[in-house]
């Protein structure tokens, strides 16, 4: 896919055009938008598609290119692109009426919950407190199940002794005025579906084995249910509050099976789905421990895409690639060290050809980069900021313009100079004339600041007043003659419209297997700056390379917008001890084998679901009775989700034996110890013997 060949003017054409003609539904945007400068919307494929039909006289079409690409396109035109956002509904439900904060809802169509996702659930009682539902542990989280769950959890007693009649009777759901009721609570699925072919249903149990079964399927559709419950059981003012969002795009696209659908955690708070969210905000850093398998990794960027969508969702895949820029990823190994963390020399290839070495900064000093520019544009005022941006695109326009290693320049001396190439922190240029040095690099950030400070540069010296510095450099006559060329280019930068405030977002950097690493080798003097109480300025370190800096009084710090997620397996034989100095700067969190097993519900299949859960307990049991085993050497359900793909057996020999012949390696009765685990895990070994007895009867 690629965007058309289009022109600035021919976008300014197309806003014009939709203007006078509006824009189609099927064309509306439903996540960025193109913010004109006197504030008006417009739906960026859209406006490419009309410039195209306008400069061309193509049909106006969106079919060639995604969202993404047209967003990115037009920034790079100089227009300002706006994220869409992302809002949350409350929906408010009483024994004598319904009410949303989304104007769109209406009881008269409940189809439209097909379209609507639950974030939070709970019953608020007329006295204000506040009831979540009681869990157990593997039931799924945030489902469309949840709110009649709750209800069938606070009214269990009064509604199991209504009379048949008056449980096949009691209204669960009515779609439009013009559909009948669905009815009915049942006790068994097969009685559900002597009343309703369809898997549309939720089962809820109680009582040692006894069951209330009615129809379910999307957001809305037990409300009816809710409500009858609050009039006929509740109290006068007790309410059902839901909290949902509009699905994305992909969610929408695949259906959600909500048959067998459980339940949200337990704990929410704050607006956030996960329960550890709001922990790690707390921390600043945060590490999962615990026995292989127990989806630490996962489970953390769960928390990232939680966090970053501000509980909007918990799918890292559905974060767009703007907001998966505020999050880093990074696995940890014994051979890793400070210059892929922090910064290092590495080799570089120069204009001519020949190999030199320049410092560059490691991952984790690039995404504190990041975090700490949004930081401070969070600071800084709207007029501030369009300032920056304008000097941002008037450096983009001129560099874009010149011929590199052709155009000449002078300096105040006469001295000429060819620009040779241009990149983030550097502007390289040849100096033919000079014998002893011929090439330099020059600070761009320097040269960024002389320009937005608004100052008239009109001697050497004043760039050396400005920057603070008793004598001048030999960089600063040629940042000099830059910095007038610049400024005798007499072109204006158009901004479409007023800059707004930065909004201040929070980046989320995970280390996986953070304990395989020599700690102290890769953190460095980072230690320091790491420390939840020395975020900010307050924890200002000189890195190891500081005297290589353009600037060598740079300092370094971790601003308060970062968060640390570490994961890392107890039982892991290839470092011996976690540095004691880490361990007083993170918040360590153990899972236990047994507390994700919501996620195997993502293997849609109940009754495998359940065989799972069924040998995983068993086999876990048996590894606990070991005498030199414990929790640590138990089996996480991650390793399960792989029976999407293979059998039980197949699990078994191919993954679990082989992990559990090495943890009791080495042990008194080795192969009895493996026998019992086989055993536990229902794995049948097929013997030589009866392989041949078998062959022999074909």
């Amino acid at each position: 896919m690629a965007i058309p060949r289009v022109e600035k003017q021919n976008i300014l054409d197309a806003l014009k055009f939709i203007d006078n003609n509006g824009v189609p539904g099927h064309n509306v945007s439903t996540k960025y938008f193109l913010v004109s400068k006197d504030g008006k919307k417009y739906p960026p494929m859209y406006v490419i598609a009309v410039a195209e039909h306008l400069a061309n006289g193509t049909e106006i079409s969106t079919a060639g290119f995604n969202a993404v690409e047209a967003k990115n396109y037009l920034e790079n035109c100089g227009f300002t692109i706006e994220t869409k956002p992302q809002v949350k509904f409350k929906l408010t439900i009483s024994a004598d009426s319904v009410e949303s904060t989304d104007e769109r809802f209406t009881m008269d169509n409940l189809h439209v919950g097909d379209d609507y996702k639950p974030l939070d659930v709970y019953f608020k009682k007329a006295d204000g407190e506040v009831v979540r539902r009681s869990y157990a542990k593997g039931e799924r989280r945030n489902s469309n199940q949840t709110m009649p769950r709750l209800a069938c959890q606070l009214f269990e007693t009064q509604l199991s002794s209504l009379s048949v009649e008056e449980k096949e009777q009691f209204p669960v759901c009515k779609y439009t005025p013009q559909k009948d009721t669905i009815s009915g609570i049942f006790t068994s699925v097969d009685e559900f579906k002597r009343h309703y072919n369809t898997i549309q249903y939720l089962t809820y149990s109680y009582n040692n084995g006894r069951q209330f079964i009615i129809y379910c399927w999307n957001i809305f559709s037990t409300i009816l249910f809710v409500q009858e419950c609050l009039r006929r059981f509740g109290k006068q003012g007790d309410q059902f509050v839901l909290i949902y969002r509009e699905k994305d795009e992909k969610e929408t696209t695949t259906s959600e099976s909500t048959a067998f659908d459980q339940n949200e955690p337990v704990e929410q708070s704050k607006g956030y789905q996960n329960p550890f969210s709001l922990m790690l905000l707390e921390s600043k850093n945060l590490i999962f421990r615990g026995a292989p398998g127990t989806g630490k990794s996962y489970l953390a960027k769960e928390i990232a895409a939680d966090i970053i969508s501000d509980g909007y969702f918990n799918d890292y895949s559905l974060l767009s690639d703007e907001q998966k820029k505020q999050v880093e990823f990074v696995q940890f190994h014994p051979s890793y060290d400070y210059t892929d963390f922090v910064e290092g020399l590495r080799p570089r290839v120069n204009d001519d050809g020949t190999m030199g070495f320049e410092l560059q900064d490691g991952i984790f000093k690039k995404f504190v980069a990041r975090a700490r520019k949004n930081y401070e544009d969070s600071q800084k005022s709207c007029e501030t900021l369009e300032r920056e941006g304008s000097v941002q695109n008037l450096m983009t326009d001129f560099f874009s313009d010149i011929e590199l290693g052709v155009d000449k320049f002078k300096t105040i001396n006469g001295n000429e100079f060819t620009i040779t190439s241009v990149d983030d922190k550097h502007i390289f240029i040849s100096i033919p004339g000079n014998a002893t040095v011929n090439k330099l690099s020059l600070n761009i950030d320097e040269l960024r600041r002389m320009l937005e400070s608004g100052l008239n540069f009109s001697k050497i010296k004043d760039i050396t007043n400005f920057f603070g510095k008793e004598f001048a450099t030999q960089a600063y006559s040629y940042d000099f003659a830059i910095y007038q060329a610049i400024r005798a280019d007499k072109r204006k930068y158009d901004s479409n419209t007023n800059t707004k405030k930065e909004e201040l977002k929070k980046f989320i950097f995970i280390i996986d297997e953070i304990n395989r690493g020599e700690i102290s080798k890769i953190f460095g003097e980072l230690f320091f700056a790491i420390d939840p109480g020395y975020r900010g300025k307050a924890g200002e370190i000189s890195t190891q390379y500081s005297n290589m800096h353009p600037d060598s009084e740079e300092k370094f710090y971790i601003p308060e917008n970062v968060y640390i997620i570490g994961t890392m397996n107890d039982i892991d034989r290839s470092v011996d001890s976690f540095d004691f100095a880490m361990r007083r700067r993170f918040r360590f969190v153990e899972l236990k084998a047994d507390e994700r097993l919501e996620m195997l519900a993502s293997l849609e299949n109940e009754e495998l679901e359940s065989e799972a859960i069924k040998r995983m307990t068993a086999l876990n049991k048996a590894i606990a009775e070991v005498e030199d085993l414990n929790e640590n050497y138990q089996i996480g359900p991650a390793y399960f989700l792989k029976l999407k793909n293979l059998s039980f057996d197949q699990l078994w020999t191919d993954y679990l034996q082989p992990l559990l012949q090495e943890y009791v390696q080495g042990m008194y009765d080795e192969k009895g110890i493996m026998s019992k685990f086989e055993e536990a895990y229902g794995y049948k070994k097929t013997r030589q013997g009866d392989t041949d007895e078998a062959a022999q009867n074909q």
